[in-house]
């Protein structure tokens, strides 16, 4: 038997969410309390009656009004709320919240008579552009630095260079020490979780270990025992050592130089697949070249983004807020599962939970921006061609391919490709159809004439302000 049409009444509230008014007929109260009480018959256990002929008066009895209401209530919702989303084209972001409270409906409820609920839940946002067009957006012209590809060819020496122990001088800064340690707390004496080790290696190059520990060890000698006194960083991971002093025992059982090769066409060959140093240097320069092209056009990107974002009008719902704060905390999590980081003994509960009140503001920042791109494209009406995803679609598979890639979930690669190719023809059309005005970057040595500038005008008005004339 089909229920009659519910009567309804919806309303706007803020933040995108959707009051909700819905009026149930005493008749499907009276049969929800019925059906209540007949679930319960059947399966109560009393002794001296047989499961699921046990009378409704002894039920009634036994488990009291209340608790059969209860139950009538709890099925009503669930029907009530499934029936008004398909009956009105509700689609809803969360669970409801029930205004008045599930105690206040219970001390109120009769099976006999209408029963009014009111119920708010969140729902899409609908994003607009007060203007997508015509916008102005500033970006820092990224320039690229020659000397970064010695930096890559120092950073390759430095790799294959080979270690030669040293014996006749004490630690120096840059040196590898083999040292053992234990660590105790200044405090109280007690010993640092993790604060001890035996015979391992340690590069004496700042910020390797906490403030105090590399400085003391540079100028002892192999064999050479040492109290070193260190502080941990207020913001370091290990909340019982924040902040607190602490002693270390060390003891340098060894010391070793890095000797680094020549630069010659001998190492081109063992740094890279190049003969020779010219061929390395003009492949390294073209890499680092498109890599300073491609984040010139992220930050161009990134700029017209933000601009447009200005223009975005749109309520946040806090179900879609928590729900990107949570993506954000999980991706942080694999980053440092990557890293080979122990994530479940790092992740408490209480540093999840900072780390999700810190992530809110970049979760409605990401939240703005996808919502303006999707706003653009509405109102552009840029679309991607199944034609288009197709063709992207096997190429992207052909490379899967060759890289041997298994357990690739179809629906979700396609999903992938076909935003990649929306964003892109979106960045394309803001490209077309604004203006990015390109900067020179201000240099150090620039930035400070600026600055003292502005305080040589600054204290020179607060003169003319203070030399006025006072009245007589």
């Amino acid at each position: 038997m089909s229920a009659a049409k519910l009567k309804v009444k919806t309303s706007s509230i803020p933040n995108s969410r959707i009051a909700v008014e819905v009026e149930v007929p005493a008749d499907r109260c009276k049969n929800s309390y019925n059906e209540a009480l007949n679930k319960l018959s059947r399966s109560i256990s009393i002794p001296g009656f047989r499961k699921g002929k046990v009378p409704k008066a002894v039920v009634i009895q036994q488990l009291g009004f209340k608790r059969i209401q209860a139950s009538a209530i709890e099925s009503l919702l669930q029907e009530v709320w499934t029936e008004t989303l398909d009956q009105e084209g509700i689609k809803p972001l969360c669970e409801p919240e029930l205004k008045d409270g599930f105690e206040t409906i219970l001390a109120n409820f009769n099976p006999d008579q209408i029963l009014t609920l009111k119920l708010e839940t969140d729902i899409a946002p609908i994003p607009t552009l007060k203007k997508s067009a015509g916008l102005t957006a500033e970006v820092e012209t990224l320039i690229f630095d020659p000397k970064k590809v010695d930096e890559l060819i120092e950073q390759s020496r430095s790799q294959l260079a080979t270690k030669i122990p040293v014996s006749d001088r004490p630690a120096e800064k840059g040196d590898f020490a083999l040292v053992s340690f234990k660590g105790s707390f200044s405090d109280d004496g007690s010993e640092i979780e993790g604060g001890s080790a035996d015979s391992i290696e340690i590069e004496l190059e700042e910020g390797r270990m906490i403030p105090g520990f590399i400085e003391g060890m540079i100028g002892m000698k192999i064999n050479d025992e040492k109290i070193l006194k260190c502080e941990f960083p207020k913001d370091y991971h290990q909340e019982d050592a924040k902040g607190r002093k602490a002693n270390f025992n060390v003891k340098l059982e060894d010391l070793k130089i890095k000797e680094l090769p020549e630069l010659n066409d001998e190492f081109a060959k063992q740094a890279s697949e190049k003969e020779n140093m010219a061929d390395l240097r003009a492949d390294l320069e073209k890499r680092l070249k498109e890599d300073n092209d491609k984040k010139q056009k992220k930050n161009r990107q990134d700029s017209l983004l933000n601009a447009l974002v200005k223009e975005l009008e749109v309520e946040l719902p806090k179900s879609l807020i928590d729900q990107e704060v949570r993506i954000i905390v999980e991706q942080t999590a694999q980053n440092f599962a990557q890293q080979g980081i122990d994530v479940k003994s790092m992740f408490t509960a209480e540093l999840v939970k900072s780390l999700m009140e810190s992530s809110k503001s970049e979760a409605e920042k990401n939240l703005r921006q996808k919502l303006a791109l999707q706003a653009l494209a509405k109102s552009e009406k840029i679309e991607v061609t199944a034609n288009e995803v197709k063709s992207k679609l096997q190429e992207v598979e052909a490379d899967l391919k060759l890289a041997k890639e298994k357990n690739i979930d179809s629906d979700r690669l396609k999903e992938a490709i076909t935003d990649d190719l929306l964003q892109e023809k979106l960045f394309v059309w803001l490209e077309e159809n604004n203006t990015v005005k390109e900067k020179t970057p201000v240099k150090s040595k620039d930035k400070d004439k600026e600055k003292s500038s502005k305080k040589k005008t600054t204290k020179t008005n607060k003169e003319k302000k203070s030399s006025k004339t006072p009245k007589s």
